[in-house]
């Protein structure tokens, strides 16, 4: 397990998969597979010589001046969560979490980067550090599971997810499920209940991404009569109705930045006040959140509460999208036949298809695989619904340009597109207005000044102090 400088563990709980891992190894037969481990230097801190090293374990190590990180810099040029190194299908990447002041990997600022073998040295902040790749010393087993209720998968990385699944769902504990758009989260939260103390008690599902900013309290909270124009009568928000059970607050990072102290009381407390009342009204509630997005690169943002991620985040699991498990492709495209009450169709997808599935990027995840199989199936040619994805994808204009509307794609998944698009294609229009000049931009845009900054980061679009 990584730990902090000081010696105790990480309160990042991602590398707690490890300690949960050889927990069941024990009554579990398995695969063993190598702990990796990264011995890191710090040449330089705050701008002031330093010669301290440490060694980290495990396959995600948070670098940042927040002390939860597992690498901990105290230098003022260095955001929260500033950067990830983590171990990608056998490779260490790096990735910058849209910090403030940038990273820089053998004085090239980068976003994502593969570190070369070996050993390299990044600047981060005022600080400068050495990553030197150690050989593996401790080994761990990864139980022989292919399955988590309806979730399915025999590749290294989703036998280790179910492994700590196992363990999580006979907890009570607060989980955030983080992955891309169709990697199963919403499966997730209904088999930890279903396995969970809470089995029998009441289980009800918030789409923090599909309410309206002026509604979400009342969805959660509810409210009291007359409390705003249109509440003819009295509602029970969601955390009410679902007390001695759970909640799952689906596209958590979606909820708006005004709302979320409000929530973050409700964890905390465990009470609610519903809209125009003054009493508080306790609730006994599990928590599970899920998210698309980084949280960490939110909270550097300034768009996510620092406190309230802590608190959704006492347990985390990823999950990988299906580009990084492509070996899984042949047991899903069964299971999903066997749901589709079709298996007869299973001779569609030949060896050479499910070859050809493999090299695909699938953006839309398991889900975008599903659809596939069901147009296979319509067509009674698999070749053929691989040819009209691609047309499909074709259509879209090039440029940055907002695609069209389609119903084939979910609606957060459509909107995330189109608000991708939007902000891109504003960006570079106004960047190129401006002649890059970042402060001219702002006040034609009227946007904060760093704020507009972060948005050209993201987006990699240059500026005029590139």
């Amino acid at each position: 397990m990584s730990k902090r400088p000081d010696g105790t563990p990480a309160a990042g709980i991602e590398d707690e998969a490890w300690t949960l891992t050889r927990a069941t190894h024990a009554v579990l037969p398995g695969t063993v597979v190598a702990v990796p481990r990264l011995l890191i230097t710090v040449l330089r801190e705050g701008g002031k010589a330093d010669s301290r090293s440490l060694e980290l374990e495990g396959e995600r190590i948070r670098v940042g001046s927040h002390p939860s990180n597992e690498l901990l810099l105290t230098d003022r040029l260095v955001s929260r969560f500033h950067c990830v190194l983590s171990l990608d299908r056998g490779s260490w990447t790096l990735a910058d979490t849209d910090s403030l002041n940038g990273t820089l990997l053998s004085g090239v600022r980068v976003r994502d980067a593969i570190l070369p073998p070996g050993e390299c040295e990044i600047a981060i902040g005022d600080s400068l550090v050495r990553i030197t790749q150690l050989s593996p010393e401790k080994t761990t087993r990864v139980p022989e599971l292919s399955s988590f209720g309806e979730l399915r998968g025999r590749t290294l990385a989703m036998r280790q997810v179910f492994s700590v699944l196992e363990r999580v769902a006979a907890s009570d504990v607060t989980v955030l499920v983080n992955g891309e758009s169709g990697t199963g989260k919403e499966l997730v939260a209904s088999e930890l209940v279903k396995r969970g103390p809470r089995r029998d008690r009441p289980f009800l599902t918030v789409d923090c991404g599909s309410i309206s900013p002026t509604l979400i309290e009342s969805e959660l909270f509810g409210h009291a009569k007359g409390a705003f124009t249109g509440a003819d009568r009295t509602r029970i928000g969601a955390f009410e109705a679902a007390d001695r059970g759970t909640i799952f607050l689906d596209e958590i990072g979606e909820m708006p930045l005004e709302m979320q102290p409000k929530l973050l009381r409700a964890l905390e407390n465990r009470e609610i006040r519903r809209a125009g009342e003054n009493e508080s009204r306790k609730v006994d509630v599990r928590v599970i959140a899920a998210t698309h997005r980084n949280l960490e690169r939110e909270v550097n943002r300034g768009t996510f509460r620092e406190d309230l991620y802590f608190r959704l985040s006492v347990f985390t699991v990823r999950l990988p999208p299906l580009r990084e498990r492509s070996d899984d492709i042949p047991d899903l495209v069964r299971t999903l036949l066997e749901r589709m009450g079709c298996t007869e169709n299973e001779r569609l997808f030949t060896p050479q298809i499910h070859a050809q599935l493999a090299r695909q990027d699938w953006p839309g995840n398991v889900r975008e695989l599903r659809n596939y199989i069901e147009r296979a199936v319509v067509l009674q040619d698999a070749v053929e619904a691989s040819r009209s994805a691609y047309a499909d994808k074709a259509k879209a204009p090039a440029n940055g340009a907002a695609a069209p509307v389609s119903i084939d794609s979910p609606f957060k998944a459509a909107k995330e597109q189109l608000i991708s698009a939007f902000e891109r294609s504003y960006l570079e229009q106004l960047m190129t207005w401006a002649g890059g000049n970042v402060s001219r931009a702002s006040r034609k845009a009227k946007l904060d000044r760093m704020y507009l900054h972060r948005l050209l980061q993201r987006y990699e679009i240059k500026r005029d102090d590139e």
